[in-house]
């Protein structure tokens, strides 16, 4: 199958594809370039393309010298006229000129011809049906977008072999045929010609890919489909717009020459890559437009500024009318405006000013947290933020704290006040120094002038205030000796008047003296002593005593002030110790004693401990650590009480002489001994039991009794026969309705016999041991004289006042507790030895 020109719209076809199949030799790049074109060229079509930076980079006038071609900026040749070129060659040239380095070059461009190949002859004797094993593409073919026609207008033709020997029928299908857009193109059947029927728009549809077919009348396919790509070449018929509407950018006051604002984009929906897309950008207006501060590269579409001199305080917008233009920015091509909008960001280049260079205001002594002026600021900077708030500093006159400035956070001012109170008999009036800056540091932009603190004064006048008396200093120390008698002078507290600084016409009196050891002088303040000072008395605090004093003048006014009375120590009190003392002769031997002097450390331990000449026969005393002593027995006495003479001294010499109640006994219980509590800890506090718990101590004494009885006579009924002589109970029962120490006993002899037979007829015995039926015998008598007890084991003859010791007095009469700690040792032996034998 072939394609043939058929047309003067085929030939048109093949020109345009000629052009874009151009040739380009480079002999000499600035002398000669040849391009061979189709023989017939047609206005406004491409004939080639030369590279002009290779011979002049920057050319600023290209011009042809023939007027059938014109020359684009990059290089692009095209026809102004339909122009049909002969067998010879053509030839024109390209001049360049480039004005400011005054550069001139020359180029030749030649132009040969094409010849059109004669169609192959058909031959009528091949009359064999044969398949075309080729596949033959034909030429692409292209439409211009946006024609106008008539139509329908002839684009090619398509033919195969075979038609030659038979009749063969042509068909196309594909996107513009069956497929949308429909019906946009269709093939006469019997000539095999392709005609379009309407426009096409090639932002739309690019191209078009059809396949055409061959058949016979009887339906056989002679030729394989043939592949037809249709390419719509584009029209310079959509104008660039700005991809944004609004734009918006911002950019800092003062900022150097060349600093990038932003970027511009457009888009226009032409062929990419081609001059109806090639974009130059320009402003046309700055609003303001003086001075000039804005550039735009004609390619990106960067803007940039032009002078360091964006001063936001004079000009805070700027408005741009900017202009994009296809076709590499000629003249005819197409347009489009925007505007772009640059706003200046605050930079802080402005200092702050007061409005005034100096200030006078005035405020009455004594007064405090009072505000007494205000000054304003002037900035030019953007307000509310920190390029303009202000800070205020106090520079000069503020030594003594007496003022505070601050900011008003609304209003921007200056807040002076009052904080320590100002006194009019010292100075009249104050003169300040004030400075102002901003929050945010003063910006460093080349236009920005050094940055200076304002300054200003403030004069400060006091006014006179008729006031109370002053005490001053508030608390006044003044010394005293421990002791110091009563009836004695002291320097007392004294109060001033501030007008007339002196003291005259004010009136003392106490406010406070704890143990009231002075009264007061009306006129003078003075103390007189009505009691000796005691260092050591319980209102002393680390050796001080305040009296409070309040002066009060004619009309009222009044101040309180404190003296504070500071003594001396002096060594007036001896060392003191408790004077009862308990020996607890099973436990430890000794008793520590623990001197306490009231005096200051300096006049205290270490102490020395003397006992009298008396007492060191049966005691000896031993100084442990300066501060304490071990009171010990020579050897062990009797349970008694015992007084022993002591004296100690302090550091100084100075003695106090004790008698000492010294108690020695077991204190096995502690009752006996009449131990008193050592620490008020010790003693536990009295336990009161409500009835309930009375009640149930009752009940629980009850049922224990009942539990013991039971026992007892189950016990009694299984081992012990009861036998007693009829005379054992008128014998040896003494009765006696008295709980010990009882009456005394005043009978010369009481004898109470221990019967050794036995007293039951059983086959147990007293005092058998080992079955043996070795009978003991133990006898008890006891007298006036004491208690003896005569023993098998031992053969000895104890009585109560060999224990007790001699010469305590009478001996017929002895106490409940001599008694009990003579026999309970004893009764306990015997108990033991009784439940012994009963066991057995």
């Amino acid at each position: 199958m072939a394609v043939a020109s058929a047309a003067p719209g085929s030939i048109f076809c093949k020109q345009l594809l000629f052009s874009l199949l151009v040739l380009i030799l480079l002999c000499d790049a600035c002398q000669k370039i040849s391009l061979r074109v189709p023989s017939h060229l047609q206005a406004e079509t491409l004939v080639g393309k030369v590279n002009l930076e290779e011979c002049l980079k920057s050319a600023s006038l290209i011009l042809s010298s023939d007027p059938n071609f014109r020359v684009l900026e990059d290089g692009s040749i095209y026809t102004t006229h339909d122009l049909i070129l002969s067998s010879e060659r053509k030839s024109f040239s390209i001049f360049l000129s480039d004005r400011q380095r005054q550069e001139q070059k020359t180029i030749e461009v030649v132009l040969s011809a094409r010849e059109n190949k004669a169609p192959k002859k058909r031959h009528a004797k091949d009359t064999a049906l044969k398949r075309s094993k080729r596949r033959w593409g034909p030429i692409p073919c292209s439409l211009m977008e946006n024609s106008l026609g008539p139509f329908p207008q002839h684009i090619q033709q398509i033919q195969s072999d075979t038609a030659q020997n038979y009749t063969i029928f042509y068909s196309i299908s594909g996107p513009g045929v069956d497929k949308e857009p429909y019906n946009l193109f269709y093939i006469e059947r019997d000539t095999g010609d392709i005609f379009c029927t309407r426009s096409i728009d090639r932002e739309q549809y690019q191209q078009f890919a059809l396949y055409g077919y061959a058949t016979t009348a009887d339906g056989y396919a002679p030729e394989y489909p043939l592949p037809l790509i249709i390419k719509i070449e584009d029209d310079n018929d959509n104008a660039p717009y700005f991809e944004n509407k609004l734009t918006i950018f911002t950019v800092p006051e003062n900022c150097r020459t060349g600093t990038s604002v932003g970027k511009v984009t457009a888009i226009d929906l032409d062929e990419p890559d081609t001059l109806h897309t090639r974009l130059k950008y320009k402003i046309l207006q700055q609003i303001p437009d003086h001075p000039k501060h804005f550039s735009i590269h004609p390619d990106t579409g960067v803007i940039t500024t032009t002078t360091p001199l964006l001063d936001r305080e004079k000009c805070d917008t700027y408005q741009l009318i900017m202009e994009v233009r296809d076709m590499g920015g000629q003249p005819f091509g197409l347009f489009n405006t925007g505007t772009i909008t640059i706003s200046l960001e605050d930079e802080n280049d402005n200092s702050p000013s007061f409005t005034e260079t100096s200030y006078v205001t005035e405020v009455e002594e004594n007064r405090i947290d009072v505000e007494i002026l205000r000054m304003k600021v002037q900035d030019h900077d953007l307000p509310n933020t920190p390029h303009s708030r202000a800070v205020y500093t106090i520079l000069q006159g503020n030594e003594n704290g007496n003022f505070k400035i601050s900011t008003d956070p609304n209003t921007n001012e200056a807040v002076l006040c009052v904080v320590k109170p100002l006194n009019y008999e010292v100075s009249r009036q104050v003169i300040l120094q004030v400075g102002v800056v901003n929050e945010a540091q003063f910006s460093k932009a080349a236009n920005s002038q050094t940055p200076t603190m304002c300054t200003t004064t403030v004069t400060v006048k006091i006014k006179d205030r008729d006031e109370g008396p002053e005490c001053h200093p508030p608390v006044k120390v003044i010394q005293s000796e421990d002791g110091f008698p009563a009836g004695q002078e002291l320097l007392g507290y004294k109060a001033l008047d501030p007008e007339t600084r002196s003291g005259e016409g004010l009136r003392y009196r106490k406010l406070g003296d704890e143990d009231n050891w002075f009264e007061i002088n009306e006129h003078t303040g003075d103390l007189r002593t009505v009691k000796v000072l005691d260092r050591e008395s319980k209102f002393v605090k680390n050796n001080q005593y305040n009296i409070s004093v309040v002066a009060v003048d004619a009309v009222g006014r009044s101040c309180t002030g404190t003296l504070v009375v500071s003594l001396t120590d002096k060594n007036d009190h001896p060392p003191q110790i408790n004077k009862d003392v308990t020996i607890c002769q099973n436990n430890k031997d000794f008793a520590v004693l623990e001197p306490v002097d009231p005096d200051g450390p300096e006049n205290g331990p270490p102490f020395q401990f003397l006992l009298d000449n008396s007492a060191s026969k049966n005691w000896v005393i031993e100084e442990k650590d300066g501060k304490t002593a071990i009171l010990r027995q020579r050897q062990n006495l009797a349970y008694n009480n015992y007084f022993v003479p002591i004296k100690i001294k302090d550091r100084h010499g100075l003695v106090a002489t004790h008698e000492l109640s010294v108690r020695v006994c077991d204190c096995s219980v502690s009752s006996e001994c009449n131990l008193p509590a050592k620490n008020p800890r010790d003693v536990r506090p009295n336990v009161i039991l409500g009835r309930w718990a009375i009640l149930a101590m009752v009940l629980g004494s009850v049922l224990l009794l009942c539990i013991l009885f039971t026992c007892f006579c189950v016990t009694a009924k299984k081992t012990v026969k009861k036998c007693f002589p009829e005379d054992i109970a008128q014998q040896n029962l003494i009765v006696s309705n008295t709980e010990g120490p009882g009456e005394e006993v005043t009978e010369a002899n009481i004898r109470l016999p221990m019967q050794t037979s036995n007293i039951c007829d059983t086959s147990m015995s007293v005092g058998t041991v080992g079955g043996q039926g070795i009978k003991t015998q133990q006898s008890f008598e006891m007298v006036k004289g004491g208690y003896t007890l005569d023993s098998n084991k031992g053969g000895g003859h104890q009585t109560l006042e060999s224990v007790k010791g001699v010469g305590q007095g009478d001996t017929g009469r002895y106490t409940y507790t001599d008694w009990q700690s003579f026999t309970q040792p004893r009764l306990g032996e015997e108990s033991i030895r009784g439940h012994t034998l009963i066991k057995n």
